[in-house]
């Protein structure tokens, strides 16, 4: 029987204002601009020239790189343009500009994969052009085929969704709790996993219910759902490996090394639904929030629309949007503005006024250990301020800052309003660099 114990967390105002709202789809825009860089690892090379015609679930990028997922069209019409764009971490990427001839004519590429053993499961993964939807964007068929197989013995999924605001993965299982099932069941099979486990946290009960009701009604008894404190960050893979299975996971460890194959609820249901139709990833649905947007809700879009549409289609602005963050507000990251498009991983477009938006002054250091306290791991933010500062390379290695995952914890909860979380992350990269 597994023994589970709790990490320290934080309790931060939920905002799950979409909770109810049943996902709707937007119109096709006019244009879209589909991002060649949509997973961690190695960008796509485009496969398409300016003036090509493509269609719904065309393949328009790939790479030979093993660390990769290809990318497809999410609309029919015509490439319009094929550029460099600053995208959201500073750097630039290819997209692919496509303007929409709103027929949506499927590709004859799109077809249900046949699947005899586990080399064609991992290969139907991998043209799924399936990514963590929960954020990370790691490719799925790579996380499916661990070098360790014979080793792992649980599936963990992911359905904490801690990040204030965000309630995709919520109906994900409100809508679509057959697909995750299904999707479950293929992991599992494929991969010769013993168990299964659904973690979800308490203030979801609409959506446990529900997967709680499948599971009867489809007579399952190797799947089991863990109710999880409605608390942050409860979805961060390490926190969620050693909450569910009891497993300690150390910074630079893989979930499968400790035999725990670990996915988003919502990859698992998006792909258990390429498996029955053969579409790859096109649209991801969304939750728009926040107090300069006129009507929150969950939307299906198009990879690749911009934020400017999705809000036009949610009614507007109801004030002028100071700070645009995509995802959650703990770990997303701030846009340069509307015109930015939605990618594979884009759980959330937060739009939030001035008020909302204002970053408080920073003041000097109490002492308080907050910081500390916050910590699922119990590190020491502040010391790690005061090593980054001088540039101690030596003091940040020896109070373990590469153990930082970068959560958000130690800002949230410092009362002068230190920016922790990205001193913690610019320490970690002076370590990197110090050890290259």
């Amino acid at each position: 029987m597994i023994q589970r114990k709790h990490l320290p967390s934080i309790h931060v105002p939920h905002h799950k204002n979409t909770a109810n709202s049943e996902t709707v789809t937007m119109p096709i825009p006019d244009e879209v601009s589909i991002s060649m860089s949509q997973s961690i690892g190695a960008p796509c090379s485009p496969l398409v020239a300016v003036g090509d015609y493509v269609k719904v679930g065309q393949r328009i990028g790939d790479t030979e790189a093993f660390v990769s997922a290809p990318v497809f069209s999410s609309v029919s019409g015509t490439v319009k343009a094929i550029e460099q764009v600053r995208g959201s971490m500073g750097g630039f990427e290819t997209h692919i500009v496509i303007e929409t001839d709103k027929k949506q004519d499927v590709s004859e590429e799109v077809r249900i994969p046949d699947i005899d053993s586990f080399e064609d499961f991992v290969k139907a993964a991998r043209d799924s052009g399936m990514v963590g939807l929960g954020g990370a964007s790691f490719p799925t068929h790579i996380k499916l085929n661990p070098k360790n197989l014979d080793e792992c013995e649980y599936l963990v999924v992911n359905a904490a969704e801690c990040e204030p605001f965000l309630t995709t993965d919520d109906r994900e299982m409100i809508e679509n709790g057959q697909d995750v099932l299904d999707g479950m069941r293929l992991i599992m099979n494929f991969l010769n996993l013993k168990k299964g486990f659904i973690g979800i946290e308490k203030n979801k009960p609409a959506a446990a219910a529900n997967m709680r009701r499948l599971i009867e009604q489809n007579e399952i008894d190797d799947i089991e759902i863990v109710m999880l404190p409605s608390s942050y960050p409860k979805g961060a893979e390490r926190v969620l490996v050693y909450e569910v299975t009891g497993k300690v996971m150390d910074a630079g460890v893989l979930p499968a090394q400790l035999g725990v194959i670990l996915d988003n609820v919502s990859t698992v249901g998006v792909l258990a639904e390429f498996f029955k139709t053969g579409m790859p990833i096109i649209r991801r649905r969304i939750t728009v929030d926040g107090d300069a947007v006129a009507k929150p809700q969950n939307v299906y879009v198009p990879i690749g629309a911009r934020i400017s549409d999705i809000i036009k289609f949610c009614g507007g602005y109801r004030k002028d949007p100071k700070k645009i963050v995509l995802g959650g507000p703990m770990m997303g990251r701030a846009t340069k503005g509307d015109d930015s498009p939605i990618t594979k991983n884009t759980s959330g477009v937060l739009c939030f006024g001035a008020e909302e938006a204002e970053v408080k002054e920073e003041t000097a250091c109490l002492n308080c250990q907050r910081c500390h306290t916050a910590c699922p791991f119990g590190l020491m933010p502040s010391i790690f301020a005061d090593a980054y500062e001088a540039k101690d390379v030596e003091k940040l290695n020896r109070f373990k800052i590469m153990q930082c995952m970068e959560c958000g914890s130690c800002s949230y909860t410092c009362p002068a309003r230190r920016p922790l979380a990205l001193t913690n992350k610019l320490g970690k990269m002076m370590v990197k660099e110090a050890s290259s």
